[in-house]
């Protein structure tokens, strides 16, 4: 199954009032289709000072 994660860093965000009301109203359509089609995983907010890591099928690991 394809995965994808839709995220909005703090620093990406810096956006106008009228731009703000259109992200927040797309990514809340894409959620509720998600949602519809029984995909959602996970909603909430993730902590920016932690470093992502993507973890292989393998196991290995990439900072990143």
């Amino acid at each position: 199954m394809t995965k994808y994660l839709i995220s909005f860093p703090a620093d990406a965000m810096v956006v106008s009032a009228d731009e703000l009301e259109a992200v927040s109203r797309d990514s809340h359509a894409v959620i509720e289709e998600a949602k519809a089609a029984g995909v959602y995983v996970f909603g909430g907010g993730l902590d920016d000072t932690v470093e992502a890591v993507l973890v292989s099928a393998d196991g290995s690991s990439t900072p990143g």
